[in-house]
This record gives C-alpha cells, structure tokens and sequence, in this order.
C-alpha cells in the first residue's frame, strides 16, 4: 500500500477512511448531500455551504473541506511546527476535547496515542485494516454504524 501524504492529518482523523473523501471520489451526490446536512447541523455558521464545499481530496491536498479548511486542529499544528498532535506534550488538549463532532472526537483519542507509540506509517495501515466488514469485507469509512452492502451492523469507532 503506498501512502498518500494527503491523508495524513494532524488531528489522527486519517483522510484514507473518511466519508467526505471516499464520496468525493466516487463522487456519490446522494452521499454528499447526507453529509452536508449532518455537518450543518452541527457545525455552528455552515448554513450556506453546499456539495462542492463540502468536497475533499484529503487534509493536505489542494481541495479541503470546509470541516478541514477551517480546522483549529490543523492550525495549531502548523503554528506548532507539528506534523500532528501526537507529537504535542498537551495533548488531549481543548480543542480535541472540545472536538465539535463526537465520533470524531473518540476516533482522536484512540489515534493519537497509537500513532505516537507505533508510528505514522502502521497507524496509517492499521487505521486502514480497520475499516472493512466484517459480514462481507466491504471497504467502510469512519463514523459508520452499518454496513451499506450487506447491512451488518458494525461499531469500528
């Protein structure tokens, strides 16, 4: 598997297993607009956001999300000079656990502390290992609860 550098966030949320990208790439309208609306809803000042803010190539690609072009994660890593919170002795700090989406939140708490004792690369394979059914091995991405192919009910976050 060869990594993208896109995908690498500071925040542990890994680009490679996230809904918007995998919507982006597919370009799955239907799934881009439940998404918009879950991300407005709670996401304070989103309300005129559309599809193509929403679309996302990865958190260090040239197309972000809004979510990702206005993260403070993010922010507080570059004025840091990090290349992620793993590598910050104030971690967990606000921000991650003032995290305004929950399952976001949990994921980061769970991946930052893996990453720093393993590493970048195996947290990336790991996190990617992760996301599969295990009914029928279809690939998933974080924050699901079932299965969309054959409707097990999973709990990877």
């Amino acid at each position: 598997m060869k990594i993208n550098p896109a995908h690498i966030s500071p925040c542990g949320l890994y680009c490679g297993v996230c809904g918007i990208y995998h919507a982006t790439r597919e370009n799955n309208l239907r799934f881009l607009k439940v998404l918009l609306r879950m991300y407005k809803s709670i996401l304070p000042g989103t309300e005129g956001y559309t599809i193509d803010d929403l679309r996302c190539d990865g958190c260090h690609a040239e197309r972000r999300s809004f979510t990702c072009r206005s993260c403070a994660v993010r922010d507080c890593t570059e004025k840091k000079q990090y290349d992620g919170c793993h590598e910050c002795n104030s971690f967990p700090c606000s921000l991650i656990i003032n995290f305004p989406v929950k399952t976001g939140r949990k994921v980061i708490l769970r991946t930052i502390p893996y990453r720093r004792e393993h590493g970048t690369e195996k947290w990336i394979r790991d996190e990617e290992k992760r996301y599969f059914c295990p009914g029928c091995n279809s690939r998933l991405f974080r924050g699901i609860t079932r299965c969309n192919k054959c409707r097990e009910s999973v709990n990877l976050d």
